[in-house]
């Protein structure tokens, strides 16, 4: 059964913050949204991501003030995106290549949520590395 980036993507509500939010706003947000990233956004445009490993790396252990730390200092910005309609196991594969875990997916300039390396079948991610496998041989 071949899965789209629609099948994968989960129901919760998606964490969407302004860049002049701050570290300390969008983690407080997340945690109560159970989300692990929070998408930068400005007048409905996505301009960054912001993830709870940037949250580590990039504040807690450079020793940033969270509360002082605004996410357009430490975001992501302009992360890769992914289309509702296209196969699921390209989004899987663009994280992997890109060493990131959250993917945003937009349609005609939409957000409509984001989508992580949880959301996969155990089953697409066996078969990614089938694929990985077999072109290293070819190679």
């Amino acid at each position: 059964m071949l899965r789209r980036i629609r099948d994968v993507l989960p129901s919760s509500a998606t964490v969407q913050l302004s860049p002049a939010a701050t570290v300390l706003a969008a983690a407080r947000l997340m945690a109560a949204q159970k989300q692990c990233a929070a998408l930068v956004v400005s007048k409905q445009r996505l301009e960054g991501i912001f993830t709870e490993q940037d949250a580590v790396r990039r504040i807690i252990a450079s020793g940033h003030d969270p509360a002082r730390t605004k996410l357009c200092d430490v975001m992501t910005e302009d992360p890769d995106t992914i289309g509702p309609d296209e196969p699921a196991i390209k989004g899987l594969q663009m994280m992997e290549d890109g060493g990131y875990r959250h993917l945003p997916v937009i349609h005609n300039g939409r957000i409509l949520g984001v989508i992580s390396r949880s959301d996969y079948l155990s089953e697409e991610r066996a078969e990614l590395e089938t694929e990985r496998h077999l072109w290293e041989r070819i190679a």
